[in-house]
């Protein structure tokens, strides 16, 4: 993966700041960049991050994005394909791993009780 971020040793990852609910996203749900950066308008990058869902947030709608995904659940519960109203969905607990290519209708999501996960997302070299 050709993806141009700092390099950075181990560091201690204040994660009681920085926080930003990303563009598109409900306000319960919130991501922190942790290196990179991802420019969709020009199809390249990637960036990790860390997204959380306070607990009771879902979202709408499937997302569908033209990057790859990887998705690591840390903590709490993720619940897959729940509908409109948040109701219904498949859970998903710490230790669960997805990659996606592009493409790929994924969601909606809820949590219950929260999560964080461990995202990156990136653009396929060119």
């Amino acid at each position: 993966m050709a993806v141009n971020k700092e390099h950075r040793e181990f560091y201690q990852v204040d994660v009681t700041k920085g926080w930003e609910t990303p563009p598109g996203y409900p306000a319960g749900i919130q991501q922190k960049i942790l290196s990179g950066k991802l420019d969709p308008a020009n199809r390249r990058g990637g960036h990790t991050r860390l997204l959380r869902f306070l607990p009771g947030t879902y979202s709408t709608e499937p997302f569908v994005h033209d990057y790859w995904e990887e998705v690591f659940v840390i903590s709490g519960d993720l619940i897959v394909g729940n509908d409109e109203h948040g109701n219904g969905g498949q859970p998903f607990y710490a230790s669960t791993y997805c990659v996606r290519p592009p493409g790929i209708p994924h969601g909606p999501f809820k949590s219950e009780t929260g999560c964080l996960l461990l995202e990156q997302h990136y653009y396929d070299p060119q």
